[in-house]
């Protein structure tokens, strides 16, 4: 694997490393880490608002979080790239704002 990874190559990377512990929690046992997950993101950019942020510690949790998203579409058997592909590539894209 090279130093520059795609979507695919690291939801398959998740699914190597975790798959078999994973979907034995199912869905909603891991959609609670995810949440557990968002929710340390969430304080590590609050302290960035508030000037006493760490910034490898950002970094750590913008990681874990896509790695957790990662886990859950392998467990709800969804190809992320693929769900992106079709939602941002096709016929322009969304409209509007987001």
């Amino acid at each position: 694997m090279s130093d520059s990874m795609t979507i695919e190559e690291f939801q398959r990377l998740i699914r190597e490393r975790y798959h078999a512990t994973d979907s034995a929690r199912g869905i909603p046992g891991t959609f609670l880490w995810f949440a557990e997950e968002f929710g340390e993101l969430a304080e590590a950019l609050a302290q960035r608002e508030r000037g006493d942020g760490d910034q490898d510690n950002l970094e750590e949790e913008f990681a874990d979080v896509l790695a957790w998203l990662a886990t859950l579409a392998n467990v709800a058997d969804v190809d992320l790239t693929r769900a992106i592909e079709r939602k941002y590539l096709h016929d322009g894209g969304p409209k509007g704002t987001k």
